[in-house]
């Protein structure tokens, strides 16, 4: 069965830096689009960055711009959220996502705390 695992969550502080690591496995994953979604409590479940399938073209949501990188391995089935000069407001639980026309699956995500 497809199973997303995502990790690399933890306590950081304000400023500091984080990278996230989702592995993929029992899909095609070079075929599959990839999302980093995040969910802080009390709030609704929102997209952070996205990557496609094929090409480089990635997308951010604009408070993260400039501060949050994705990028996929296919290789290794892996995508990456590289996180920098994070922000109390950062505080959530970082979901992975992969996509491919109607199908979707999702990681359980992992806990990233930004605070001192």
């Amino acid at each position: 069965q497809v199973q997303l695992v995502e990790s690399g969550g933890g306590l950081v502080q304000p400023g500091g830096s984080l990278t996230l690591s989702c592995a993929a496995s029992g899909l095609t994953f070079s075929t599959y689009a990839m999302g980093w979604w995040r969910q802080a409590p009390g709030k609704a479940r929102e997209s952070v960055a996205f990557i496609p399938s094929r090409d480089s073209t990635t997308n951010y949501r604009d408070s993260v711009k400039g501060r949050f990188t994705i990028s996929r391995d296919n290789s290794k089935n892996t995508v990456y959220l590289q996180m920098s000069d994070l922000k109390a407001e950062d505080t959530a639980v970082y979901y992975c996502k992969a996509s491919s026309g109607f199908l979707e699956y999702w990681g359980q995500g992992t806990q990233v705390t930004v605070s001192s």
